[in-house]
């Protein structure tokens, strides 16, 4: 019986017949048997006797019906769904229902472990000056972390990876050389940058933005072989340079201006230009223990030659430029440069593996082991990476321990797993992340509920960011108005009582580490910072990044920042393993895939009225916005049948919980190679299939643009409209809840 661990020991009639000297059952009843029934030879047929054996088998009867009624009682008790990783046989029966404990008491506890006394501690453990990704300083810090896993009992393992990155030339050097006078030669670089030397005409872009080169491009201005200038800033080093070489550059120099870097003339300043995440040289499967793969690149390895460059340097070429008057509205009295300010760049990085650690610790769930919530933070940094990697690391650490003590003193039972995830190689690209993420895939994207990143988390005291999967959202605004920013007000009304989607959400980077477990993976992930409020902060990415210049940006409150920082985290992932029901809101994806709709079939409609050449007669949008429709119906269907459910059944429970868990995986394009787009996600990934591409492929037709392709945008929109009719039929369940309208 389920839930009984009572044995029966059954045995085949030659035992029983030897054992009663007979033929079995037939030689005890045996009606035609002249022998006296062994009773009443023993006992005989005394009125007394006979009493004594109407008691007795009433006797047995009332203690067989007590037992039968105490083991149906049992198993009512017991949970009606257990996965086979939990033995509910090692747990005592009294303690079975304890993880119904009140979410009000949760979020207290967790409150009374997370003080700022035991975070500045930690800070001061972690602390390091040397810990770049792969260094004696990051292994050393790597079993720091292990350790303090392993003291506060929990489950801990390591992730070895051998990957290849790009690091400076050990003996000889990068330079610069502008208009044949003196050569420089910075210290920063830019991993994964093309090899060689370029020489050609200056052109200043701004921040290497689309839009920024669309402007000089309506300029008339030529930028086939010029080498792009631009600040730091706004959007990934990465970027820069793939914009770039879009519109064929020669080469990319990226200075930190002092409006937005105030960090001295000389620093130099570090990165890399991967546009993508994880090892380049094993792009869409692990590099793990020196496995031999087939020689191929990442599709996101730039062509071009990137360098960074000093403030001073950057300022110095600015002054001699000439040319045109830049564009309006960049606020700049300098020139973008003509054909006489030739540049010559020369990298000579070299391409050095690696070996690098992922380090683990688990909580166990006591009802749904198999599912779990993720919790990460990047461990390296260029230089002490204080807030870069420090705080993010403490934090991650006193997580655990606050949630590991909740579990061993408290009685908290969390009905799921908690991974607690320590990255290397994070300013490689998310490079230990991604390692981990291709190594897992298929077992990751179909357990893991959440991923909680760490990274950057403390760079500022006045403003408040978080970026998030829409499935997120509900849960991110209830989590606000639950931790404290101090006595008087929470993190709500202090940052976002007006409209915090406007204020407080903004788009997921492609340089976070959320960004592969969700664009790759399609796991909903999250993640958030307190900044100034009105700059980045200035020391990402150089050697300036230490516990002194994060102290003069937050009035020495970085303690007092990190705890609520950790609450906030810890409230989300607490919240997702105490629910009987995922805390995630399905219809959330509605208003995001219903513009995208809006635009691309306004567009095709503009298009079939005005030039209907430039598209096939039988094209539509017709059945894009059905998907839509059948998305939508879908997720109010779902969003019914969990306020209808039964929080008793715990089958119902797993079952819906499921349904929602496919939703973002679901999102990943189908029709497009991980090697060639990793980030398949067709709403919130980047690359051809999504749909944001499909309306710029229209703007493209519009424009009679060369690269339009009328043939290719019919073939996209076919597979991102079945892209969402198949999550729409994922998330109606069994198969004869599917909408066959389409």
């Amino acid at each position: 019986m389920e839930g009984d661990n009572s044995q029966v020991e059954m045995k085949p009639s030659s035992e029983i017949d030897e054992e009663t000297g007979g033929n079995g059952v037939g030689g005890r009843l045996n009606h035609n048997s002249n022998r006296t029934p062994y009773v009443a030879q023993k006992l005989g047929r005394t009125p007394k006797n006979l009493c004594f054996i109407a008691a007795t088998i009433f006797l047995i009867f009332i203690i067989g019906y007590l037992i039968g009624y105490l083991v149906h009682r049992n198993k009512d008790l017991a949970p009606t769904c257990a996965p086979s990783a939990l033995r509910y046989e090692d747990v005592p029966v009294a303690h079975e229902i304890s993880f119904l404990m009140d979410w009000d008491d949760v979020k207290k506890l967790l409150g009374q472990k997370l003080t700022t006394s035991s975070m500045d501690a930690v800070l001061g453990q972690l602390s390091s000056s040397n810990h770049r990704a792969g260094s004696p300083g990051d292994e050393d810090l790597g079993n720091k972390v292990l350790k303090k896993f392993k003291e506060y009992g929990m489950k801990t393992w390591t992730d070895e990876h051998f990957v290849k990155v790009q690091d400076p030339p050990a003996s000889g050097y990068n330079r610069i050389v502008f208009k044949n006078g003196s050569e420089e030669r910075p210290t920063g670089f830019l991993s994964y940058s093309a090899s060689g030397t370029a020489r050609g005409a200056v052109l200043y872009a701004r921040y290497g933005e689309e839009k920024e080169l669309k402007q000089l491009k309506d300029m008339n201005i030529d930028m086939n072989g010029r080498v792009m200038l631009v600040r730091a800033g706004r959007i990934s080093f990465a970027e820069k340079v793939a914009n770039a070489a879009k519109v064929n550059a020669s080469a990319v120099l990226i200075y930190p201006d002092p409006a937005d870097y105030s960090i001295g003339e000389r620093s130099p300043l570090f990165g890399h230009v991967h546009m993508g995440s994880g090892d380049p040289y094993t792009p869409g499967f692990s590099s793990f223990n020196h496995t031999q793969f087939p020689p191929v690149q990442s599709s996101g390895l730039p062509n071009i030659l990137a360098q960074t460059i000093t403030t001073g340097m950057g300022l110095n070429i600015l002054r001699q430029l000439g040319g045109r008057a830049q564009p309006d509205g960049w606020k700049s009295i300098n020139r973008l440069g003509d054909e006489s300010d030739v540049i010559t760049v020369e990298v000579n990085n070299v391409l050095t593996e690696k070996r690098i650690n992922n380090v683990f610790g688990v909580i166990k769930g006591f009802v749904d082991a198999d599912r779990y919530v993720v919790i990460g933070a990047q461990r390296d940094a260029w230089g002490p990476g204080f807030a870069a990697s420090t705080v993010g690391t403490s934090v991650l650490v006193e997580l655990a321990r606050s949630i590991s003590e909740m579990v061993e003193k408290d009685g908290f039972k969390p009905r799921r797993s908690i991974v607690f995830a320590s990255w290397s190689a994070g300013e490689y690209g998310s490079v230990g992340a991604t390692e981990w993420l291709e190594g897992y895939l298929s077992s990751l994207s179909m357990k893991a509920v959440t991923y909680i990143n760490l990274d950057g988390i403390v760079t500022g005291q006045n403003g408040f960011k978080v970026a998030a999967s829409p499935l997120l959202h509900s849960l991110i605004q209830n989590t606000l108005k639950e931790v404290k920013y101090d006595k008087d007000q929470s993190l709500f009304s202090r940052f976002g009582k007006n409209n915090w989607e406007s204020t407080i959400l903004e788009p997921l980077r492609m340089d976070s580490a959320a960004y592969p477990f969700l664009a790759f993976s399609g796991i909903p992930s999250v993640a958030f910072r307190f900044n100034s409020g009105s700059s980045d902060y200035p020391y990402f990415g150089t050697i300036l990044d230490t516990q002194e210049n994060l102290n003069s940006i937050t009035a020495s409150q970085v303690p007092q920042l990190a705890v609520r920082a950790g609450q906030f985290a810890g409230h989300i992932a607490l919240r997702l393993v105490h629910d009987h029901l995922l805390q995630m809101d399905v219809k959330k994806h509605d208003q995001l895939i219903r513009g995208y709709v809006v635009q691309i079939n306004t567009k095709v409609k503009a298009i079939q009225r005005l030039q209907p050449q430039l598209l096939p007669k039988t094209l539509t949008g017709q059945w894009l916005v059905m998907a839509s429709v059948s998305y939508n119906r879908a997720s109010s269907i779902l969003t019914a049948d969990i306020q209808n459910s039964d929080l008793e059944n715990m089958e119902t429970c797993r079952m819906i919980n499921d349904r929602v868990m496919t939703v973002e995986r679901n999102f990943l394009s189908p029709y497009v190679s991980p090697i060639d787009s990793p980030f398949r996600h067709i709403l919130l990934g980047s690359g051809p299939h999504t749909l944001k591409a499909l309306s710029s492929d229209l703007d493209a037709l519009i424009s009679a643009s060369p690269e339009a392709d009328a043939e290719l945008f019919y073939k996209k929109l076919a597979q991102a409209t079945w892209t969402i009719q198949a999550c729409a039929n994922s998330l109606a369940g069994d198969i004869w809840s599917l909408d066959n309208e389409i």
